[in-house]
């Protein structure tokens, strides 16, 4: 056995052993799995979100739900001070890491993906605490409101919050959340005194009610549907030839704006947006034997930067633990399913509606070089890759994002670039 990895095996777990999150989300857990790295290998039992027993062979009479089995040089890099991009987690490397295998049961996996997921990040020596959270924004300066609104599925009441004063920027959130990924940059003083800033919670989701017409578990996100929505809800709210900026699936529709309405909106932010991504949609976010307010969250999580600050992390998996049955599911079937836009993006007019795509180097679903060859399809598009964010910025990171953002608003604004460059 490698003296080496035994010793690390017991740093690893003690970190475990103290570990707050851990603990929290662990009521009720019991699993037991294997890890394989080379030559070594590591069984551990968790329960009730505490390590209940290990030890360094698998066994013949030890219980295992499922395995993980990759080389050395694998495990490293997810293990670094600083993980690279697509391997900053287990589920970035199940997806990228084609020398990662998962032995046994997937479905266990899923059920306990929250625990094994942070436990693998206990295995760097610096993991984040949640110990050390910082407070939240400063939301006092936010107007909230409801505006009722009626789509193809029936009306809903849409609920809308704003800040600022100057020309409208209208956000949009990411599948299975809410606008409140906008509230730290609807807090900043700096972009209240140049926007007003309009974010808004799609129907069934966050604040506003399901449409009438739809029942429990049936929302199901279309590009129709999303464009109507958004417009019908910027008609309401009375936004005068916004600035749209979406992320993800609010990025994705981002281009459709562009493309179906150049003149309603005056130019697009579309960040984590590509016309075409694949492989997202996994049937255990709404599947009867896994917990969506665990899975989806910790899905969810992957995706970002681990250079992000652990208090807003937490925010945004905290935010996806609250999204209604069936939710994320019905708006990833869009995002990764129904929409492909490559047979129209290279129609965008720019001169009518500019097009900026922003991609955080960290985002292993809308990769940076699936979102930059977009990019290059629309005549006139500009694209900036934003080095040290994931698939949230606006949420996971805000301060960096803002270094990336400003520039940008400053120049539809046609103002000078504030705060010097963009954050490296």
């Amino acid at each position: 056995m490698n003296a080496g990895w035994e010793s690390f095996v017991a740093r690893w777990l003690a970190r475990a052993d103290g570990d707050r999150r851990l603990r929290a989300v662990g009521t009720a857990s019991d699993v037991a799995f294997t890890l394989r790295s080379g030559g070594d290998c590591l069984w551990v039992h968790l329960r009730d979100g505490a390590v209940a027993g290990h030890a360094l062979d698998a066994g013949f009479d030890r219980r295992v739900d499922f395995g993980l089995v990759a080389p050395p040089e694998v495990w490293a890099r997810l293990w670094s001070p600083v993980p690279p991009p697509r391997a900053q987690t287990l589920f970035a490397l199940l997806s990228k890491e084609p020398a990662l295998s998962v032995e046994g049961s997937r479905e266990s996996l899923a059920q306990s993906a929250h625990l094994v997921c942070r436990l693998l990040e206990l295995g760097r020596e610096d993991a984040p605490s949640e110990a050390t959270a910082d407070g939240p924004p400063d939301l006092s300066a936010l107007r909230g409101r409801y505006v009722r609104v009626a789509h193809e599925t029936g009306e809903a009441e849409v609920y809308a919050e704003q800040a600022g004063d100057g020309r409208d920027l209208l956000m949009l959130h990411t599948a299975g959340s809410d606008s409140r990924q906008y509230h730290h940059l609807l807090a900043d003083a700096g972009l209240r005194e140049a926007w007003r800033m309009t974010a808004f919670d799609l129907p069934g989701h966050g604040r506003s009610t399901l449409p009438s017409g739809l029942g429990e578990g049936e929302w199901r996100l279309t590009t129709d549907r999303y464009v109507e929505a958004i417009v019908a809800t910027a008609d309401a709210l009375e936004l005068e030839h916004p600035v749209v900026m979406g992320c993800s699936m609010g990025g994705e529709i981002c281009l459709e704006l562009a493309y179906r309405h150049p003149d309603r909106f005056a130019a697009v932010v579309a960040c984590q947006a590509a016309d075409r991504v694949e492989g997202r949609q996994v049937g255990w976010a709404k599947h009867p034997r896994v917990n969506e307010k665990l899975f989806v969250p910790e899905w969810v999580d992957g995706l970002m930067s681990p250079t992000a600050p652990a208090a807003r992390r937490a925010e945004v998996r905290w935010a996806y633990a609250q999204s209604a049955h069936g939710v994320y599911w019905g708006d990833i079937d869009f995002y990764s399913r129904e929409w492909d836009a490559r047979d129209r993006v290279g129609e965008i007019d720019t001169e009518r509606c500019p097009v900026h795509i922003l991609c955080g180097e960290y985002d292993y679903s809308c990769t940076p070089e699936i979102a930059e060859a977009t990019a290059r399809r629309i005549p006139g598009a500009r694209f900036t890759l934003m080095r040290g964010l994931g698939h949230f910025p606006m949420a996971e990171d805000p301060e960096r994002f803002l270094g990336y953002l400003e520039p940008v608003l400053a120049e539809l604004a046609g103002d000078p670039v504030p705060r010097g460059t963009a954050a490296g």
